[in-house]
């Protein structure tokens, strides 16, 4: 110490030692060692660290929200999150459920609807009975640090809404953007940054996001994503009536607020039997969808943005599957392991591309309710 306080030059190189040192260690011990002294406190809280950090944790954990309905008159419903790694999951996916010290609790009137660099977006919605209008809040927490931000400020929309989460690293902001089409069919965007004091609107957004899309992540590259219908389809629309002109994917770019348009795979000639889902896993972009109702097929996009890198990874029969029919769930392994639900059975159905092999299991007690999203635990805490 003496040494350090009569040589800066030898303070600053220790400094700099400790933070490449402590970068390398997971999140949730560092939170601890920040009370080790104040030196290492000042270098954990910094914003540069924070980002460096970021950029070397691991992307093996997963969120999980669930929801489990009333079972009783007079009782209300549970909302929580569940933090798990990869890992554990698969192993054995009702123990990391089940695990209290990973699991925090939300309102029952909260909805999950997003993970970026360790903060998860939560929507307060609070519908009116007596016509087709909600009121919805949004705000954020980083579950590992207990942060919680102020809320935005109140969104009054239709229940025919769809939102996405992300980040934009050019102002280093996190944006929530809610699409809400009108009675015409137009789609108007509505775009929040955390911190900000009021919601900016984009005219004129040229789809909008079919059901299936409630089931998935959207960002991806400083974009948000989604399969939608063109205009003016908007949220009302009868499936067997679709046809494949109709659909579109649309790229929203939180830098910029413009939009574009990314084509379908060039081998999808003919609409599904079901809603396709277009989702982000492993920052990955993904086209999941039947075919003929007895096949079920994965698209990745192996460059984002570049629509000539769409690749069939899968495509595997039901009856192999042992399922009448599936709703994708999540990715995991960089596309080789899909966890898919089996509509019918309630049982969650894991498949590995690798060998091939199927793994069936009932983890769906007390008709838990279940979505699961890309994690990273972080320090991070938005400006």
């Amino acid at each position: 110490m003496d040494m350090a306080a009569q040589h800066p030059t030898a303070a600053l190189l220790s400094c700099e030692v400790v933070m490449e040192i402590l970068s390398w260690v997971p999140a949730k011990p560092l939170t601890r060692l920040k009370l080790v002294c104040k030196s290492w406190n000042s270098i954990i809280s910094h914003p540069h660290f924070v980002k460096l950090h970021l950029r070397r944790s691991p992307k093996n954990a997963i969120l999980l929200s669930t929801r489990t309905p009333a079972l009783t008159l007079g009782e209300e419903g549970k909302q929580s999150i569940v933090l798990s790694s990869v890992e554990s999951f698969i192993q054995n996916p009702s123990s990391a459920l089940d695990a209290q010290e990973n699991r925090h609790s939300l309102h029952v009137q909260d909805w999950v609807s997003g993970s970026c660099n360790g903060l998860v977006c939560v929507a307060r919605i609070l519908y009116h009975p007596d016509n087709d209008i909600c009121d919805i809040w949004f705000r954020l927490l980083n579950p590992l640090t207990g942060f919680i931000s102020e809320n935005s400020p109140c969104l009054h929309v239709n229940v025919h809404n769809a939102f996405g989460f992300g980040y934009d690293e050019s102002s280093d902001s996190y944006k929530v953007v809610t699409l809400i089409p009108d009675s015409s069919g137009t789609v108007t965007a509505q775009v929040y940054s955390f911190g900000g004091s009021s919601w900016k609107t984009i005219n004129s957004f040229p789809a909008f996001p079919i059901l299936a899309e409630d089931y998935s992540d959207h960002f991806i590259g400083g974009t948000l994503n989604w399969l939608g219908l063109r205009n003016p389809h908007g949220g009302d629309y009868d499936w067997a009536a679709v046809t494949l002109d109709m659909l579109m994917i649309v790229s929203f770019d939180l830098k910029s607020d413009t939009n574009k348009q990314i084509l379908l795979p060039k081998g999808i000639d003919e609409i599904p039997a079901q809603e396709p889902i277009l989702g982000v896993w492993g920052n990955r972009l993904y086209l999941l969808h039947d075919y003929k109702n007895t096949h079920f097929i994965a698209w990745q996009m192996k460059e984002f943005g570049d629509e000539n890198s769409w690749t069939q990874l899968l495509k595997i029969s039901f009856h192999h599957l042992g399922v009448e029919t599936l709703l994708p769930e999540f990715i995991f392994e960089n596309g080789n392991i899909f966890m898919l639900i089996g509509r019918g059975s309630f049982e969650e159905v894991f498949y590995d591309r690798r060998d091939n092999s199927v793994k069936r299991l009932n983890f769906f007690s007390n008709n838990r309710y279940l979505i699961a999203f890309d994690y990273v635990e972080s320090l991070v805490l938005p400006c």
